[in-house]
């Protein structure tokens, strides 16, 4: 006679509550970028739950697939109760109220908000989707030093699902000299 094989508890979902850790890009190069940035910043960190929110310092870069003057980046981690698209949702109402306009692809802006991973946990950078309004993680992530320099600041054992360590595309973008990219103090 055999023993009946355990069946394994079933794994319950998430509570809502629990939230995603994100992994949000901000870019500006119109106006006051750094003070954009800042203020940009306190208002993700309300979309935060309590205690989850970091940042990265400030970084300049050069515009690239784009003109005007140099752009001012970062990058925030948080977690967030909401679910992808309504996340999104949230980041486009951020950038309406700082006067973003979308007159054409990569034009210059007051502020960008681009959601780069989602569902990140530990090393492990997250959720995979693509559709007609998000793909995660972002599609040129692993390919902008001005993502990477600040998310390896703040997740430098992270890696991007389908692209790699971030720390060894960082130190391959560090070889084009058109993506120049330095922290700026304070």
């Amino acid at each position: 006679m055999t023993t009946p094989t355990p069946t394994p508890p079933a794994t319950t979902p998430p509570e809502a509550g629990q939230g995603a850790t994100v992994f949000i890009g901000l870019g500006a190069n119109l106006g006051d970028a750094r003070a954009t940035l800042r203020a940009a910043l306190a208002e993700l960190e309300a979309l935060a739950q309590a205690g989850s929110f970091r940042a990265s310092a400030l970084y300049a870069s050069a515009p690239v697939d784009s003109s005007g003057p140099d752009y001012v980046n970062a990058v925030a981690c948080l977690r967030t109760p909401r679910a992808p698209h309504a996340l999104l949702d949230a980041l486009q109402a951020i950038e309406q109220r700082f006067g973003r306009e979308r007159p054409y692809r990569n034009a210059p802006r007051t502020l960008d908000l681009d959601v780069l991973l989602f569902g990140v946990e530990g090393d492990d950078g997250g959720l995979r989707l693509h559709d007609e309004r998000l793909t995660l993680p972002h599609p040129r992530a692993a390919l902008r030093g001005f993502v990477l320099e600040p998310l390896a600041a703040l997740w430098p054992d992270g890696t991007i699902p389908g692209a790699g360590r971030v720390v060894d595309l960082l130190a391959l973008v560090r070889r084009d000299p058109a993506q120049r990219v330095h922290q700026l103090g304070g």
